[in-house]
């Protein structure tokens, strides 16, 4: 047996578990997953959502079978701080792209910017980066723009429930392009682009807009506080939370008692719980025993994680 393998086979095993990752720039969320592997000694690894490489923050994995929880977390709402700098359209809408068009922003006015942001703000129908992940007869909008095709999509609902500006930074007159600069906080809506929020804030004041960066700070009720760097996860292995502690703060709690955990441990619906969408089921013991969904006067079982035998 060679010195790895007795290592791997000696090393204790990794618990189930949520591990909340701050994703380094330049990384896509399969570079994480590969390196948190690695790290934990798993390949049962695997992330809910997606970020983009140039994007930083919150990226939220599941070890073991954890894995099977990451489908049924609610990451409907995100929350990110962005820089977006006015004076050119790209691409991409972001920084990794070829600039097209360049227009001098110095002449728009603060309030014009502030009246631009409220009008991204509220319920909207944004239309997706062509650079985006959504799917296009079977294939996604980036892979299709890759290939040099023209990619047309169609604008969907979204919400954007704050869009603040934070702070704004004239243009240097001594750059050959200037561009006014927005730091700028956004709470959305899952499937709601930042970077088209820039670019159609650009369009709006008739100089080009792009996503200059990104940084998520929260998905669901997941944030930065609990967050780790991979460097400190390489120091110091391990979760960010365990399986209990995770559903108990994902979903909402239903206390039940023995028979109804064996109940669910055999795939059994039992009484409704009262709650409205997914909760989670604890038993005497206080360990999470399944995902359960209310329908009429039962729920009835969702995800299993104590299944008998």
């Amino acid at each position: 047996m060679s010195e790895h393998s007795r290592a791997a086979r000696n090393r204790p095993a990794v618990p189930p578990g949520l591990l909340v990752v701050d994703k380094p720039a330049g990384m896509t969320s399969h570079d994480v997953v590969s390196r948190v592997r690695r790290i934990m000694g798993t390949r049962k690894v695997g992330h809910a959502g997606t970020l983009d490489p140039m994007a930083t923050g919150v990226l939220v994995l599941g070890l073991e079978r954890a894995t099977k929880l990451l489908g049924h977390l609610a990451l409907d709402t995100k929350a990110y701080l962005a820089t977006i700098r006015l004076g050119a359209a790209t691409s991409t809408d972001d920084a990794e792209g070829e600039v097209r068009e360049r227009s001098d922003p110095s002449g728009v006015a603060e309030q014009a910017i502030r009246d631009g942001i409220a009008e991204l703000t509220g319920d909207l129908r944004q239309v997706p980066s062509s650079v985006s992940a959504v799917k296009v007869n079977g294939k996604r909008a980036y892979e299709l723009a890759r290939e040099g095709k023209d990619v047309e999509l169609a604008a969907r609902p979204v919400t954007v429930s704050r869009f603040d500006l934070l702070a704004l930074r004239a243009p240097d007159p001594e750059r050959e392009f200037p561009e006014v600069e927005l730091d700028v906080l956004v709470e959305c809506s899952s499937g709601t682009y930042v970077r088209a929020l820039a670019r159609d804030l650009g369009a709006r004041l008739g100089v080009g807009g792009y996503l200059g960066a990104l940084r998520r700070t929260r998905v669901g009720p997941f944030g930065l506080a609990t967050a780790r760097t991979l460097e400190v996860l390489e120091e110091e292995p391990g979760l960010s939370m365990d399986l209990d502690r995770a559903i108990a703060t994902a979903f909402a709690r239903h206390d039940a008692d023995a028979g109804t955990v064996r109940a669910l441990a055999h795939g059994q619906a039992i009484p409704a719980t009262g709650v409205a969408g997914t909760c989670g089921v604890f038993g005497p013991d206080g360990r999470a025993v399944a995902l359960v969904r209310d329908q009429g006067t039962t729920a009835r079982p969702v995800l299993v994680l104590t299944p008998a035998g």
